[in-house]
């Protein structure tokens, strides 16, 4: 655990939330005059450890790293003891215990509010293969994804975290497009300026790899079936970004070429 210390205010805590958008968020709270303390998965699957971080903590930006809830009850039931407002990053896709979670935050009774990110624009899995010579393969290259960007996840994140007003919502984030995943990797070739390329592969195969990481069965079922359901039926954008920040929601093209170096 560390605490980086400004001065002023209650600190915020951010567990369980690791790369882009955890970075994101702790340097947009330092850049308000907050004070920032983050926790790791392993030290908030501990509730010794989560017990001790959250002391005089004003509130607190949540994920849940784990493939499962085990250990949620647990959790929650910490939060909402010590802490006086949650905002839970959440996610769209079915088969993750999000739902579950989200359910107990409501049960707990504390004030929280639910982010729905639709995919971050972190497409970092394709990177190796991009690098290797630009051939990515996957399951549902034809599925419509609305990915929002990690910065514009983590400014909406610190308005709920910091603002009134927020309590019991449930935001639903996206960028202002949706392109397929085929067309993502083509963008993605363009901002590096060499070509990407799209290979499908059977569905079987992509449940195999999937299994593979460890992840629970439903879940993985369940990321399949939301990217067979998008080729037919793309992911509608949102304005929730420019509703809550106040700038349009940042394209995929424009986080292609930002991170374009990620990819050489």
């Amino acid at each position: 655990m560390t605490d980086k210390r400004v001065d002023g205010t209650p600190p915020v805590l951010v567990i369980g939330v690791s790369g882009a958008v955890g970075r994101h968020v702790g340097l947009q709270l330092a850049a308000s005059g907050l004070r920032v303390r983050t926790l790791t998965q392993r030290e908030l699957l501990d509730p010794a450890s989560l017990e001790a971080a959250v002391q005089g903590a004003g509130a607190v930006l949540l994920g849940w790293p784990s493939p499962t809830a085990d250990g949620a009850t647990e959790a929650v039931g910490v939060l909402a003891r010590e802490v006086g407002r949650v905002v839970f990053l959440s996610s769209a896709v079915p088969g993750r215990p999000d739902g579950g979670i989200e359910a107990l935050l409501a049960r707990s009774g504390i004030r929280h509010t639910v982010l729905r990110a639709h995919g971050f624009a972190a497409a970092l899995q394709w990177a190796e293969e991009i690098r290797a010579g630009g051939a990515v393969q996957g399951y549902g290259g034809a599925a419509g994804l609305n990915p929002v960007d990690e910065r514009d996840i983590a400014a909406v994140a610190v308005r709920a975290l910091v603002e009134d007003g927020h309590d019991g919502a449930r935001y639903v984030l996206t960028g202002p497009e949706s392109p397929t995943q085929a067309e993502q990797v083509e963008i993605i070739g363009a901002a590096v300026g060499r070509p990407a390329t799209w290979q499908e592969i059977p569905r079987e195969t992509a449940r195999r790899r999937m299994s593979a990481t460890g992840r629970p069965p439903a879940a993985v079922d369940g990321a399949l079936d939301f990217l067979h359901a998008r080729i037919a039926a793309p992911e509608p954008a949102t304005t929730t970004v420019q509703d809550l920040t106040g700038h349009p929601a940042r394209s995929f093209h424009a986080w292609a070429k930002d991170h374009a170096a990620l990819f050489r």
